[in-house]
């Protein structure tokens, strides 16, 4: 007979759990207790909804459009911040 080893659990002693590896969260939606097969989730079916989220264009990464900038300015910016462009100035 196998159990939930989540079941009955607080977050106060999630961490205690055998065999975790990560701590023991809220499931970012349905906030049970998240499991390690699918972490951060809790089950298949959270992990599913999180990704057809993304596939869906629910979810987005801001993007920062470069067409009101100068590619000289541009430039200057990058080599200030790679140093092996500094020296082809």
């Amino acid at each position: 007979m196998s159990t939930d080893k989540t079941a009955g659990n607080t977050l106060g002693n999630a961490q205690e759990i055998a065999g975790t590896k990560r701590p023991v969260r809220p499931c970012p939606h349905c906030s049970k207790l998240s499991v390690e097969k699918y972490y951060p989730f809790c089950s298949a079916r959270c992990a599913d909804v999180d990704l057809h989220s993304w596939l869906s264009g629910n979810y987005a990464i801001p993007a920062v459009e470069l067409d009101d900038v100068d590619p000289e300015e541009l430039g200057a910016l990058a080599s200030m911040h790679d140093p092996d462009r500094q020296n082809d100035r």
